[in-house]
């Protein structure tokens, strides 16, 4: 089920990265008192009460800026804008309204979403009247905030879940494969759609970009049931500018959470770019079963070589993927496509599953006297037990004797020998310590 998304929008410097920082728990965005320092729209997961949400920090705003810069931020707000459910619109309570502040608000009025209209660095007394002032914007009643103080944070919070959307029902059963194609435009996701479904039910255009709305395809081959989520757009109100390369990763989120499966299109003339990397992490963090697609396959020049020279550069860039197979296509052509669906299947089975205690745990003692762990502080790690508690993705409880004592280069290698007995492709796998008294 995709998560609610919340974006920050402001003009440069009033405190967005703070405040995303202070949200988060952790400090994920760089914070500097220099104008337009958040350059990229950064994402992270939110809970609060019982509910969590995406939230999306993005770079200042400033509407009649010529700053290439600026105009980008200005353009990644945008999309941020259109994309988020809750638009939280933050202002300098210090500094009072500015004709930015007030273009700004005249952009967020026309969504008809939600606004909350912080006011931000309210930290002493003798700011508070400031407030009144923000009343001028004509987006509701203002709620004084300090970010770098923590002040206030709970009752903003509290606002944005009461003005979120209640939390949608899967609407297909617990049978049919949710599969999202992603990657940077136009590296061919809607042409590999229409291929496999062999008509064209998706616009397809050499223009980056050009799919405007997310569109889910149900469809059955045989008795197996699937659903292509293809997450090329988003939905359009009124005019967006675009700097089509750095929108793919928020274009992509909702998609990914919803589906079991995700194809990662990577452009084959191409290769690997920081956007690609970006997706797949995204597609990692969520525990999602993943194929890496190679497309255009058909106007590589190659030799005996080059699938080899391919498959060690993904590895390399996308070293935290080396479970997830490789296919080289054209959806131009069809070349291999016929193989997509069959990986799809194989990929989702290895995501849902599960393994006996009793064979895993044969698994894990041999692992453990093969390779002893190493002493630590004059302490030897042990595993006293283990159990699969969840799958999508398989997660592993280990019961040990102290959680901190596990070397990250341990848990890699019994990670590698769980995969080795039982192979797990395309799946991430989880281990979850507990402490046994």
């Amino acid at each position: 089920m995709a998560k609610s998304i919340v974006a920050i929008v402001g003009r440069p410097n009033v405190g967005k990265s703070t405040l995303f920082n202070k949200l988060a728990g952790k400090r994920i965005s760089i914070v500097e008192d220099h104008p337009g320092v958040t350059r990229d729209r950064i994402y992270t997961e939110v809970q609060w009460q019982d509910r969590a949400f995406t939230l999306i920090d993005t770079g200042g705003i400033e509407p009649h800026s010529e700053d290439l810069m600026l105009k980008q931020m200005k353009q990644q707000a945008e999309v941020a804008i259109e994309t988020a459910e809750v638009i939280v619109f933050l202002v300098d309570g210090q500094e009072g309204i500015t004709p930015s502040d007030r273009e700004v608000a005249n952009l967020l009025r026309r969504t008809r979403k939600k606004i909350i209209l912080a006011v931000n660095k309210i930290d002493a007394p003798k700011y508070k009247d400031n407030i009144y002032e923000f009343y001028n914007l004509g987006l509701g009643e203002p709620m004084g905030i300090s970010s770098g103080q923590a002040l206030g944070l709970g009752d903003l919070l509290d606002e944005i879940i009461n003005n979120l959307l209640p939390e949608e029902e899967e609407v297909y059963d617990e049978y049919t494969i949710k599969v999202a194609v992603v990657g940077k435009p136009n590296v061919g996701k809607s042409s590999l759609v229409n291929k496999i479904l062999g008509e064209q039910r998706v616009i397809v255009s050499d223009v980056p970009g050009t799919t405007r709305d997310a569109i889910d395809t149900p469809f059955t081959v045989g008795e197996d049931k699937y659903v292509f989520i293809d997450t090329a757009g988003m939905r359009k109100r009124g005019k967006v500018f675009e700097s089509i390369e750095r929108y793919s990763v928020i274009r992509s989120l909702t998609a990914i959470e919803r589906a079991d499966v995700c194809l990662m299109l990577i452009d084959g003339k191409e290769g690997v770019s920081e956007q690609d990397s970006k997706i797949a992490g995204y597609i990692h963090d969520q525990g999602k079963a993943a194929v890496i697609i190679v497309n255009k396959w058909d106007i590589v020049e190659k030799d005996d070589k080059t699938i080899d020279k391919y498959k060690a550069d993904i590895r390399n860039e996308l070293s935290f993927m080396e479970y997830a197979p490789i296919l080289f296509i054209s959806a131009l052509t069809g070349q291999r496509v016929n193989k997509v669906l069959e990986l799809v299947n194989h990929v989702s089975n290895q995501h849902a599953m599960r393994i006996s205690t009793g064979m895993l745990n044969d698994v894990i003692n041999e692992a453990v006297l093969t390779n002893q762990p190493t002493v630590s502080g004059g302490r030897r790690f042990k595993i006293y037990y283990a159990t699969q508690v969840s799958i999508k993705p398989p997660a592993f409880a280990l019961f040990v004797n102290e959680p901190s004592l596990m070397h990250f280069s341990y848990q890699r290698y019994l990670e590698n020998q769980i995969r080795k007995a039982f192979s797990f492709e395309g799946t991430p796998v989880r281990f979850l310590l507990r402490k046994r008294e």
